[in-house]
């Protein structure tokens, strides 16, 4: 179902960007996923090289080996190397106050946590996949303007992704996932700096 108003191409991109760093972040790929990601071209810029980095990789990378490092750094026995959370990353704990900031702001966007969702929902994808929706209209009355983008970015995702996708790329376990990780980098200093440049 698509959203009834057109958004700009460029909106579009982002808003397809930020949900496919969900949709990697929230589980390992298949070999759908995989193949598409090996299929991928970037350009010359530090994004495009991430981008034709994480091709690369994933065209010489397994469902299941990628399966065990997801396990291992998100899941683990009892927990995983990373520990992908706002709240974790922002006070040290997890159910904090970042996750209560969020919650509120996710009522008054629309945004419903799905049911079969456990986790808590200042965790990475779907915070990139709570994004996507806010760009593409997908939440409430239509698209977000860039003053509530950049408000919900500077809240929830700004003070912590690129440290995250930082650690992300040193992870002793990674391996793909170092790739996702400079690719997230990059993504997030350019929002960032786009959302600079937005009159407050």
């Amino acid at each position: 179902m698509t959203n009834a108003a057109a958004i700009p191409a460029e909106d579009q991109m982002r808003a397809d960007l930020y949900n496919y760093m969900g949709l990697l972040l929230s589980g390992a790929p298949d070999q759908m996923l995989l193949t598409q990601t090996a299929s991928l071209a970037g350009d010359g810029t530090t994004l495009g090289r991430a981008i034709t980095q994480l091709a690369q990789v994933a065209a010489v990378s397994k469902p299941k080996t990628i399966a065990r490092e997801f396990n291992a750094l998100f899941i683990g026995l009892g927990r995983g190397e990373l520990l992908p959370f706002a709240s974790y990353y922002l006070t040290g704990f997890l159910h904090e106050k970042p996750l209560a900031v969020l919650r509120n702001d996710m009522a008054a966007h629309g945004i419903a946590r799905a049911a079969n969702v456990y986790e808590p929902e200042d965790n990475i994808a779907s915070l990139m996949e709570m994004m996507a929706g806010l760009i593409a209209g997908r939440f409430g009355a239509g698209a977000a303007d860039l003053d509530q983008q950049k408000m919900f970015f500077n809240r929830h995702i700004g003070p912590w992704a690129a440290h995250f996708f930082d650690d992300l790329q040193g992870a002793k376990n990674s391996v793909f996932y170092a790739s996702v990780g400079a690719v997230g980098r990059a993504f997030m200093d350019i929002e960032s700096e786009a959302f600079r440049m937005v009159a407050a």
